[in-house]
């Protein structure tokens, strides 16, 4: 399942995060943060989403972490995406909004 060493294709979105959970084997929970516009009001209001990726063994993955992950088939019921890289985190809680 590594996009790296196995038969894994990325396709589709590329998508940025930070980590939230690590608890699963192999497997990340990040958050998404994005802006959503409200046409009615003509402002931007903050929203978010979690989403579940597979992490390979090679990479060492704390919470707070920022992770860049891409788009691949069906690994499991929840996991649709693959770890490419990550970035040490900075010193912000995990449910604080951050773009990037």
């Amino acid at each position: 399942k590594c996009p790296f060493t196995g038969n894994v294709a990325i396709r589709g979105r590329i998508l940025k995060g930070v980590v939230c959970s690590t608890k699963m084997e192999r497997t990340i929970t990040f958050r998404r943060d994005y802006l959503h516009y409200i046409k009615k009001y003509r402002r931007f209001e903050k929203r978010h989403t979690k989403i579940s990726a597979h992490a390979s063994p090679c990479f060492k993955i704390n919470e707070g972490d920022i992770v860049t992950v891409g788009q691949c088939r069906p690994l499991s019921k929840t996991v649709k995406f693959n770890v490419l890289s990550v970035a040490p985190g900075s010193a912000m809680g995990k449910k604080a909004f951050t773009m990037f």
